[in-house]
């Protein structure tokens, strides 16, 4: 494989005998951008998703990692996250460290201490949970160091994998990656440790989303379906959180199948989310779980990721309107999505709206997002891609679009 995507394109095109104009036709996109995209310039996933459907290639056979950029030198996430980074990848020697002394740790109080961490996550105070995180893991390493041995060790090392969890999610929505695999890594092994199935396939969940975040897709899909097989329901007797388990991964492994230009699979693995959905019925909660909310209403949103990745913006704007657990009403029957999920599907649709030419709806959709959700807003490529579409639409800027704008650092 060479060395950079743009050339992979380049050497596949070539394969088939296309120009570049006849690439461009085939896969829907400008000239202007295969020109870009074989220069290695802005190189977006969903173009290159375009390009491996055109070409019938996996969309991973394009990717491949070129020499890295420099790290700024003045890079503030070392100084942000010096404290989580001190917690998480502790100073070793060849002196083990002395047992924890002093009182009995709490593992009820180090869950409550997960849950509430877990509620600013999902509610989007970024900059809280950023502060509490450091201390949390602590915590769950004097746990897990306290006990030897016995059911004490196994409550605490479920505990800590929950804590870790929360810090994956929390690191990989800020694109730390890698901070973010050590802790997910960790917390699979802590879960299995102590022969909690349920809770290590929550981990496998995170790592699948971590490593779609960074281009994995083939090794997301197979580690979700192997996963799957391990955890899958009983046709009786199966809790709501068995389903969600299991329906969970099939999502993160359908995701990974569409984004890899595989759609006949990603259907399969749709379908059998439905089925977990329509098993469990309403809407279950668990935000210890990677999904903290599953159900009827998570899955339509979910399928409907696959109508964008493909660049059908037409059926997403269709869909939202016409799909009855697309519906707010539904959601006061159902239960909602959690306000992750609930954002991107609201991001997606305003991408869908720019697409089709409904500047005005897509930069309702930006504003009201930056306003309730600003802390995972500013953390979106796709807001600051879809903010910048608008933006060439558009003969002047609102007031409004400025303050969106520089909210996301596109604009001064």
């Amino acid at each position: 494989m060479s060395d950079l995507p743009g050339e992979n394109v380049r050497k596949y095109r070539r394969a088939k005998g296309w120009s570049q104009k006849g690439l461009a036709h085939r896969s829907d996109l400008s000239l202007a951008t295969v020109r870009r995209l074989e220069q290695g310039l802005h190189i977006r996933m969903e173009n290159l998703g375009a390009v491996a459907r055109a070409l019938g290639v996996d969309t991973s056979v394009l990717m491949a990692a070129g020499p890295p950029e420099p790290v700024s030198h003045d890079d503030t996430n070392r100084l942000n996250l010096r404290d989580l980074r001190i917690a998480l990848t502790p100073a070793i020697s060849l002196v083990s460290p002395a047992a924890p002394s002093g009182d009995e740790p709490s593992i009820a109080h180090l869950r409550r201490m997960t849950r509430d961490n877990s509620m600013l996550y999902f509610g989007g105070s970024y900059q809280s949970i950023a502060a509490d995180l450091p201390g949390l893991v602590r915590a769950a390493n004097s746990a897990v160091s306290y006990w030897d041995s016995g059911d004490e060790q196994s409550a605490a090392l479920v505990a800590r994998s929950e804590a870790l969890q929360l810090a994956g999610r929390y690191l990989t929505q800020i694109r730390q990656y890698d901070l973010a695999h050590g802790a997910i890594r960790q917390a699979i092994t802590d879960a299995q440790a102590a022969g909690n199935t349920l809770t290590a396939a929550s981990g496998v969940g995170g790592m699948c989303w971590l490593l779609m975040r960074t281009g994995r897709f083939n090794e997301a899909e197979d580690i979700a379906v192997v996963t799957m097989d391990l955890v899958e329901p009983k046709i009786r007797g199966a809790t709501p959180d068995e389903y969600a388990t299991w329906g969970g991964l099939a999502m993160e492994a359908a995701a990974a199948a569409a984004r890899n230009n595989r759609p006949d699979e990603a259907k399969e693995l749709r379908k059998a989310a439905g089925t977990a959905g329509k098993a469990v019925g309403t809407t279950h909660k668990n935000l210890l779980r990677h999904w903290s909310r599953f159900g009827p209403v998570t899955v339509a949103i979910k399928e409907l990721e696959d109508a964008m990745i493909i660049g059908d913006a037409r059926s997403v704007v269709r869909k939202s309107a016409e799909e009855e657990a697309l519906q707010p009403k539904t959601w006061e029957r159902l239960g909602g999505p959690s306000s992750n999920d609930g954002n991107r599907y609201y991001l997606d649709l305003a991408r869908a709206y720019v697409r089709t030419g409904d500047t005005t709806r897509a930069m309702d959709e930006l504003a009201r997002l930056s306003d309730e959700s600003p802390e995972w807003f500013k953390h979106q490529s796709n807001a600051a891609i879809t903010f910048e579409e608008i933006v060439k639409k558009r003969r002047t800027l609102t007031v409004q679009m400025r303050l969106v704008g520089a909210h996301l650092g596109v604009m001064a």
